[in-house]
């Protein structure tokens, strides 16, 4: 990728050199993550790429500007962009019932009491809505949570290894609801049955849908729900962290779903996610050609929590692909709502979103600057790196 001198972009290349030296003396040198790679862009320029370690500790295959990562949840930001697409095209409207498009989910109830699969449950305040899914208010969860009657439920019932998206929200169907949609915040597999609305609403598999309205016009040639055998050489080896030593190599990958995973199926590449978030901060266009409107882009990036409230007030649990104070969640991101709550350098209205591995995505559109992280390390939560990134990065802007 090509890279400008970081002063004509507004930025200090010496204290952007912090983020190398911060990087590899905290996390690279002594294991701790097995390789990183950096992108800092402003302006519409990549100013700041650098690789640290290695993609492949097992081979010592250095981290190369190349590499294809696993970004679990940021496939999310994809799934998201794909069915405001479609309500562009006036194909829903974010009030709709979810059941008008998935029948079977018409009856669905909330959990009371009891193990699966013997539940008491009863009627939720009034129906799931689409924008329910967007905002990860609808009542679902993720199995692997391990906090509830009902996320073990998702275990039991081998909800991730259903063999379609289809066969996933039949699964759905027969399992209750944490809580009534509205009430509360919680991070689930909503995404994943976005994605069979995606199919839905387009008559298109996924897949397909993907690559002819995000990947092909955003040039995302290296991003696809596996990674192609002629490309396994570039795909970095994903770990576990392990407590008592060295983060562990890990053979099976987490969440290795069966079916098109829109919540979190994704592999992609640095340069490709950077085609992406490009699309999105210059608000729905690469290259001239558009992809999705400004005033949608607007609206998915503001708060859609109840009464402007953040995530503190609005969720049972923390969890970490971004710190809940200060922060709320629009339509697939997080969204800044308050930086001095929040305790980290930003600004009100950036948005973004992380994976599971350890990968993140900001993108701050009042100073026009992408970040973007990549690394393969589970669970997400082992290190505070994506608080410390908006430090090394924002304290960079050079006096307007």
């Amino acid at each position: 990728m090509k890279t400008v001198n970081p002063e004509s972009v507004g930025l200090d290349s010496e204290v952007l050199k912090n983020i190398r030296s911060y990087l590899d003396e905290t996390y690279v040198k002594d294991g701790k993550y097995i390789g990183t790679l950096t992108l800092v862009a402003r302006k519409g320029e990549v100013a700041y790429l650098d690789s640290l370690g290695l993609m492949d500790r097992e081979n010592n295959k250095s981290m190369k500007e190349d590499a294809i990562f696993r970004i679990y949840s940021m496939t999310k930001a994809i799934t998201s962009i794909s069915i405001m697409q479609l309500f562009e095209k006036s194909l829903f409207r974010l009030d709709d019932p979810v059941h008008w498009y998935i029948p079977d989910w018409k009856n669905l109830r909330v959990y009371e009491s009891g193990t699966y699969p013997n539940f008491l449950t009863s009627r939720p305040k009034r129906h799931m809505t689409i924008r329910d899914l967007l905002s990860h208010m609808s009542g679902l969860t993720y199995g692997f949570m391990n906090k509830s009657n009902v996320d073990a439920a998702y275990r039991k019932a081998k909800l991730e290894q259903a063999s379609s998206l289809e066969e996933f929200v039949g699964i759905l169907a027969k399992l209750p609801l944490e809580f009534s949609p509205g009430d509360e915040w919680n991070y689930s597999v909503s995404t994943d049955v976005l994605g069979y609305l995606v199919e839905v609403l387009s008559g298109m598999k996924l897949d397909e849908y993907f690559n002819k309205n995000i990947f092909d016009p955003l040039e995302m040639t290296d991003t696809g729900f596996s990674c192609p055998e002629e490309k396994k050489d570039r795909l970095a080896a994903l770990y576990e962290h392990d407590p008592k030593g060295s983060p562990r190599l890990l053979e099976i990958p987490f969440l290795n779903t069966r079916h098109l995973s829109g919540g979190g199926g994704l592999f992609s590449t640095m340069s490709d996610y950077y085609n992406f978030c490009s699309m999105i901060i210059n608000q729905g266009e690469f290259k001239g050609k558009r992809l999705i409107g400004r005033k949608t882009i607007e609206l998915m990036s503001c708060n859609h929590l109840p009464e402007g409230k953040d995530l503190t007030e609005m969720s049972q649990s923390a969890f970490s692909e971004t710190p809940y104070a200060g922060v709320g969640f629009g339509l697939g991101f997080s969204v800044m709502l308050d930086p001095a709550k929040s305790q980290t350098l930003s600004d009100v209205g950036e948005f973004g979103w992380g994976g599971a591995a350890s990968t993140v995505f900001m993108i701050n559109p009042k100073e026009d600057i992408v970040i973007i992280f990549m690394t393969q390390l589970l669970p997400s939560s082992t290190y505070q790196v994506r608080r410390e990134l908006r430090s090394l990065v924002y304290s960079a802007l050079k006096p307007e």
